[in-house]
């Protein structure tokens, strides 16, 4: 089958259901894992996913710097209420985590390097799931697909399809929902550790 663009929300479901060519579960942990992930799992979004929508009052905080600044950081990526509605709707969370070593805990360039590494898994997951329609794929910390966003310039996304929002920019709670799945959130002194999730509709899993 040729390659699918990432589909709009304009796509009628029969539609997206007959060009879906479902991918087994099993297949999925293996799969991240493949793609550089250090773990993952796969969780119930209705029962194990926290959804709060305070985490956009943390996102206004712009402790990241990336508030106003980024097309898929808030306030532009939409209205927290509509954006949990969203991510509720899917059935299927793959979520999977990398974890970067710092020299210290104010090793900031090691964050960043962590958070590219991140972001690079992010791509080849999504590469792999390309042929499925419909997909939902959040990561950490905004979009970091180009080198610089276009935001700060008042453009608009110069990489609409590829673009990532952040899983906390969607109002979920990192920290409970990895309890839920059994993946450690900390992973020891000077490590920092970013989560990023694939929502899956029961038609996209055989």
């Amino acid at each position: 089958m040729p390659r699918m663009p990432p589909a709009p929300r304009t796509w009628p479901l029969n539609w997206l259901k007959a060009f879906c060519e479902p991918v087994n579960r099993q297949d999925l942990i293996p799969l991240a894992q493949s793609c550089g992930a250090h773990r993952a799992a796969l969780v119930t979004i209705s029962q194990d996913v926290a959804f709060d929508p305070v985490f956009r009052d943390i996102c206004a905080s712009n402790a990241c710097g990336q508030y106003g600044a980024c097309h898929m950081c808030p306030p532009d990526v939409g209205n927290i209420h509509e954006l949990i509605a969203q991510a509720s709707q899917y059935d299927t969370g793959l979520l999977y985590q990398s974890v970067g070593q710092l020299e210290d805990s104010f090793d900031i360039e090691g964050m960043l390097l962590a958070a590219r590494l991140q972001n690079d898994i992010a791509v080849r997951i999504r590469e792999q799931l390309q042929h499925l329609p419909g997909l939902l794929h959040l990561s950490t910390g905004g979009c970091r697909i180009c080198e610089r966003c276009t935001r700060p310039q008042s453009l608009p996304c110069i990489s609409p399809e590829m673009a990532l929002s952040s899983l906390e920019a969607y109002g979920i709670d990192v920290y409970k929902t990895a309890l839920k799945a059994g993946l450690k959130y900390h992973h020891g002194e000077n490590t920092v550790t970013y989560f990023g999730m694939v929502f899956f509709k029961e038609y996209h899993l055989a």
